[in-house]
């Protein structure tokens, strides 16, 4: 069996590692030329994700993983061709099916008969049968469910931790028809491997959702229930602020239901996964309100945390340097993907700030590349908003940051005691002063 995995990110690639990893001859397409030279050579091209590199050094030097940059030769040769091309929102929150489609038009081009196309990205209900299965049938004039099978199959994984999770979730499918199930089925199991889970309903596994729109469906929801989840946390800890209680202690202390599931409050609701999977519900369901006031509440953090810092610092920020720590949207991953950094330095420029940024994983070229003036630990600053998980701001101090006169933690890094003199605040916290 010969697989092609079409678009090589943070999903795709340790995906085609992990077939490879079984014995099976696995072929990447990308469009980014230097991506496919960098995984040719056996070299990540991103780090953070565990196990990856010694992984794919395995898989190039046993010749059973290459890349190119041509999906249709790639598509060509394939038995099982799995798509992991990434869908976006526009700037008016819209889904944008421009790099989809054109992977599409590509894999109909290449496909050939007996083929099984299984998409992994999250989308709309409905989108694989609605506009996938045309398109490949028309672009081929192969007829699906007869001369070739279509399975969705929704990533459930978590970077750094890829292939742990691949172990311990069950892998979700629906296909077209009963064919396209059965081989989906088939191909998973083979390339798969699961932890025994005895918390499970049913053995861990592949697990048949019934057909493409209930497995479409499974992610979509799960994630917009996290989002929902979140918001409702940060809507507690803007209560929590006005009345000088700690909202996490609560939140733990409330280890049972109603609120054993409830998200911890913070500024840096990012990735490719919160932020952008609710909109697609939305576009399925624009009459789920409760879904849009969680969206909304979580999208107002960024501008929250600076107006906090802003009562730390005893008025304006006007003129003042404000350090932005973390442009990463979670802490060791190098990934700025609706990061909250944009949305913070901007409202710092709006409240005449002057905004740098710092981030452990990131070179000063790579944060200016964004638009963002570099800070280094031990520079003068102002003010501090901490706004990615790293590890490595879990021990800071005044010293790292000489003349901070307020430190604003949106991630509960560090505590109080470490800045000992400095105004000090963390959402939903009664450390800001009155």
């Amino acid at each position: 069996m010969k697989v092609c995995v079409v678009a090589l990110g943070k999903i795709g690639l340790p995906l085609a590692v992990q077939i490879a990893s079984k014995g099976y001859d696995v072929i990447g397409a990308d469009v980014n030329a230097d991506v496919v030279d960098m995984i040719n050579d056996a070299v990540e091209p991103f780090p953070g994700e565990s196990g990856l590199q010694t992984a794919l050094e395995e898989a190039v030097g046993a010749g059973r993983l290459h890349a190119t940059t041509s999906t249709v030769e790639a598509v060509s040769v394939a038995d099982v061709v799995l798509v992991v091309v990434p869908l976006i929102v526009d700037s008016d929150a819209r889904p944008d099916f421009r790099a989809l489609d054109a992977a599409n038009r590509d894999i109909a081009e290449g496909l050939r008969p007996g083929t099984v196309v299984t998409y992994e990205t999250t989308v709309p209900v409905g989108t694989t049968r609605g506009r996938f299965v045309p398109a490949l049938a028309a672009g081929s004039r192969l007829t699906p469910e007869q001369d070739f099978f279509v399975v969705y199959s929704p990533e459930r994984v978590y970077s750094g931790r890829i292939f742990a999770d691949l172990r311990r979730y069950p892998k979700l499918l629906g296909g077209l028809g009963p064919l396209s199930t059965a081989r989906g089925i088939e191909f998973y199991e083979a390339v798969l491997d699961f932890d025994e889970r005895s918390d499970l309903s049913k053995v861990n596994g592949v697990w048949d959702l019934g057909s493409l729109e209930a497995s479409e469906f499974a992610k979509v929801a799960e994630t917009t229930y996290r989002d929902v989840n979140i918001g409702l946390a940060n809507q507690f800890a803007k209560f929590a602020d006005t009345i000088d209680i700690d909202v996490y202690k609560v939140i733990e202390a409330s280890n049972s239901q109603p609120f054993s599931h409830i998200h911890q409050p913070g500024i840096a609701v990012g990735g490719h996964c919160i932020p952008v999977y609710p909109r697609f519900y939305l576009a399925n369901d624009p009459s789920a309100e409760i879904v849009r006031a969680a969206r909304t509440v979580n999208d107002s953090m960024p501008q929250y945390a600076v107006a906090m810092l802003e009562q730390l610092a005893g008025g304006s920020l006007t003129g003042r340097r404000v350090a932005v720590l973390g442009a990463a949207y979670r802490g060791g991953v190098k990934e700025t993907a609706f990061s909250g950094v944009f949305d913070v330095v901007a409202s710092l420029v709006a409240a005449g700030a002057i905004p740098l940024v710092h981030d452990p994983m990131y070179t000063d070229s790579e944060l200016t590349a964004y638009g963002f003036s570099p800070f280094h630990l031990g520079e003068k600053c102002d003010a501090v908003i901490i706004q990615t998980d790293h590890d490595e701001y879990r021990g800071l101090t005044p010293d790292d940051v000489p003349g901070v006169i307020a430190v604003m933690d949106g991630r509960r890094v560090t505590q109080m005691g470490q800045w000992p003199g400095i105004a000090f605040d963390t959402i939903g916290s009664p450390n800001h002063p009155r």
